[in-house]
């Protein structure tokens, strides 16, 4: 049956945050305090500190537009805003750990332990046509694209839980940052340029302090470069891309948690994003972004975090903002 939607539909205005809202607000706060912590070690805590003015700004501006306007497409809006400056508080991360001794070195000889090779060098090496390249690399770049499409499709189908999940989403994003912060693992197609191929090859693997608080270089991904997808990676990278947030993959536990989202909702949704699901997490180890633990524990860790952040919504928002006006 075809579903009819109405943009403008009124819905009820409050006077309130969204729950999503909050969350970002608690995590700039908490980001904020760690700023004036560390001010004299930070390379610019001065703009840090006006972006996240200009974000508490933003936000209020467009509460301001949704009680004029009271609609689901201005609810849509604050929502999509918040989801959307993911995109700056995961290089953000960086500006911290970078000031911390980098721990790679700890992870890339826990892999040589486990798996006696480094499988995303393997990997690569192992499959290195552009039938493998471009089917990895298409799944890589669908990270966003699939949540975007599962945070639509509730918004039309599901408008009741809308709310929720876009906080579970936001949080479980706010969680692993958390974590990368305190926890400063750049990941292969980083440290393995800066230590040189020749002491992974060796099994050596120094430790490097805070390296990558003066130095960022990230060797191009694997894979073919003639590829459609592959390049498109590669910008993305080249834009966004840090010495960060290696372990856990977050593209893994992300993936998963929207995975858990679309099969709650729709049997069919979640069949259709499965093989963009596989080929991603796949993806995280070919292109050399994390080591294999990473991917395996953002797996491991996706469903305690999503049962975390649904807990906190239930324990702190337990009304939904969305009510439908008859």
């Amino acid at each position: 049956m075809a579903i009819k939607l109405n943009l403008f539909e009124r819905v009820e205005s409050g006077k309130g945050l969204f729950a999503v809202e909050s969350i970002s607000l608690i995590y700039n706060a908490l980001t904020t305090i760690l700023i004036f912590l560390l001010y004299p070690r930070m390379d610019h805590p001065v703009t840090m500190l006006t972006e996240r003015l200009g974000i508490v700004i933003l936000t209020f501006v467009l509460i301001w537009l949704y009680q004029a306007f009271p609609c689901r497409l201005t609810a849509f809006i604050r929502m999509v805003v918040q989801m959307s400056l993911l995109a700056y508080w995961y290089p953000d991360t960086f500006e911290f750990n970078r000031l911390f001794p980098n721990l790679d070195h700890i992870f890339a000889a826990a892999e040589q332990t486990i798996f006696g090779c480094q499988p995303s060098v393997e990997f690569c090496k192992l499959c290195p046509s552009i039938w493998f390249s471009e089917p990895f690399n298409l799944g890589y770049f669908f990270y966003y694209p699939m949540m975007l499409i599962v945070v639509v499709w509730y918004f039309v189908n599901r408008f009741e839980w809308f709310e929720k999940i876009c906080f579970v989403l936001v949080t479980s994003f706010f969680i692993y940052y958390l974590f990368y912060i305190l926890v400063p693992v750049a990941g292969p197609q980083f440290y393995f340029p800066a230590i040189g191929m020749d002491k992974v090859n060796a099994e050596i693997f120094p430790a490097i302090g805070d390296y990558f608080n003066h130095n960022t270089y990230l060797i191009p991904g694997s894979g073919n470069e003639h590829g459609f997808f592959y390049n498109l990676v590669e910008a993305s990278q080249e834009v966004g891309e840090r010495p960060t947030a290696a372990f856990p993959s977050s593209h893994v536990g992300i993936s998963t948690i929207v995975m858990i989202m679309a099969w709650r909702v729709s049997r069919k949704l979640a069949y259709i994003l499965a093989p963009f699901y596989v080929l991603l997490c796949c993806a995280t180890v070919y292109i050399q972004a994390h080591y294999l633990i990473d991917s395996i524990v953002g797996f491991a860790t996706a469903f305690f975090v999503y049962q975390l952040a649904t807990v906190m919504y239930k324990r702190w928002f337990i009304s939904p903002v969305f009510k439908l006006m008859g």
